[in-house]
C-alpha cells in the first residue's frame, strides 16, 4: 500500500465555552459602557462624570454578568448530577428497561441484532461505563467540567472589564465629554468590528456580515442612550 503523503488534520472548534464566555463578556463590556458614556456625553459638561459613572457600571456590570456565568455553570453541574443519579438509579431497579434502550441506541446506528446483543452485554458489566453511555447516549449529556462555573464567572467578567474600558479611555484624555464621545465612538466601533469579525470566525458565520452586525448593535445603543439624555436633559 503507497505511503500517503501527508497528515490529515481535523480542525475543530476547541474551547467552545471559553470562547461563548468571552463572547458574552466582551459583547455587553463593549455595548453597554459605550451607550452609558454616550448618554452622558449628552447630559454633563465635564468628562469626569463619565469616567466615575463608567466605573461604577463597569465593576457592577462585572459583577453581575460574572455571577450569571457561575450560577449558570452551577445549574448545567447539578442538572448533570441529577440525572446521572437517576440513570444510575434505574440501572440498578429496571436493568432489562435499560439494557433494551443501550440495543435501541446502536439499531439507530444501524447495527445487527447480533451486534446490538453483543455490544449491550459487554458493556452493560461495569455500570460506571454503563451510566456513562446512557447520559451521553439516550440523555445527550456531557458531563461539564467541575472548575466551570468558577472558570465561566472568572471569563466573563475579566472581558466586560476589558470591553468596557474600550470606551471609556478617551474620557480619561479629553475634557469635553462631546469631543471625547468622537474618539469613543471612532475606538469603540472599530472594536466592536474587529471582535464580531473574528465571532463570527470562530462560530462558522460570514466574518464581514457578523461583524457589521455588531458594530450596528452597539452604534443603535449608543445613539439610543444620546438621545434619549438629549430629550431628557432639554
Amino acid at each position: 500500500m503507497a505511503d500517503i503523503g501527508y497528515l490529515h488534520r481535523e480542525e475543530h472548534l476547541r474551547s467552545t465555552d471559553f470562547i461563548s464566555d468571552i463572547v458574552i463578556g466582551m459583547s455587553d463590556g463593549l455595548t453597554v459602557p459605550f451607550a452609558l458614556a454616550a448618554g452622558l456625553s449628552g447630559a454633563v459638561a465635564n468628562s469626569s462624570l463619565v469616567v466615575t459613572a463608567g466605573i461604577a457600571e463597569i465593576v457592577a456590570g462585572s459583577i453581575a454578568m460574572g455571577l450569571g456565568g457561575y450560577l449558570a455553570g452551577r445549574t448545567e453541574a447539578d442538572h448533570y448530577d441529577s440525572e446521572r443519579r437517576r440513570e444510575a438509579a434505574e440501572v440498578d431497579t429496571v436493568p432489562e428497561r435499560e439494557k433494551e434502550e443501550v440495543r435501541e441506541v446502536f439499531a439507530d446506528m444501524g447495527l445487527s441484532p447480533v451486534l446490538q446483543n453483543a455490544i449491550a452485554d459487554e458493556l452493560i458489566k461495569d455500570k460506571i461505563k454503563w451510566v456513562d453511555f446512557m447520559m451521553k447516549y439516550e440523555l445527550g449529556l456531557e458531563a461539564p467540567d467541575p472548575n466551570r462555573a468558577t472558570k465561566s464567572a472568572l471569563t466573563i467578567g475579566l472581558a466586560y472589564v476589558v470591553g468596557g474600558l474600550v470606551p471609556l479611555t478617551p474620557y480619561f484624555l479629553v475634557a469635553r465629554p462631546p469631543e471625547a464621545l468622537l474618539y469613543s465612538s471612532a475606538i469603540t466601533l472599530l472594536c466592536l468590528f474587529i471582535f464580531g469579525y473574528f465571532k463570527a470566525r470562530v462560530t462558522g458565520q460570514s466574518p464581514i456580515s457578523g461583524a457589521l452586525k455588531v458594530m450596528l448593535i452597539g452604534a443603535l445603543a449608543a445613539a439610543a442612550a444620546f438621545s434619549v439624555a438629549r430629550l431628557v436633559g432639554g
